[in-house]
């Protein structure tokens, strides 16, 4: 039998984008958009208590399933959603996210801190946190009209 364990992990990225809180909310809420950047959705339901819902990968597999909830919507300001991430039909994480936008001078300051219990090995935490590091300059190109 295998050794069954949970990390229990918390990272933050930051990033300061040269567009306007608007345009980097309306990035996360417009399921074109985000398809640009994040998966394209099965489910997109922007709101509270809403489902984003995708399922895909490479040919040779696995499948990866992500399946969220909104929590909290500020627009403009902040989005609190909860997943869980399946490889498979391996379950291999669960987590909270909090993306934060804060106005600067000539853009914003976007904060995304994630929460998230790893199962088994199956993921770790500096695997996501990579991911993710990888996610905000795809989303970075997207606002900033490079994409």
């Amino acid at each position: 039998m295998n050794e069954r364990f949970v990390k229990h992990a918390t990272f933050t990225v930051e990033r300061t984008y040269a567009a306007s809180p608007e345009r980097v909310y309306r990035a996360w809420a417009d399921p074109a958009t985000k398809a640009k950047w994040f998966s394209k959705a099965d489910i997109f339901e922007f709101r509270v208590g809403g489902r984003e819902y995708s399922s895909g990968g490479p040919p040779e597999g696995p499948i990866f399933t992500f399946d969220a909830s909104y929590q909290e919507l500020v627009p403009d300001r902040r989005i609190v959603y909860t997943y869980s991430l399946d490889s498979g039909d391996t379950r291999i994480s669960v987590s909270i996210s909090t993306v934060e936008l804060i106005e600067v001078e000539g853009g914003t300051k976007l904060i995304f801190t994630e929460q998230g219990a790893f199962f088994d090995g199956h993921d770790t935490p500096e695997i996501r946190e990579h991911g993710t590091n990888v996610m905000m300059d795809e989303l970075g190109k997207v606002v900033e009209g490079e994409i």
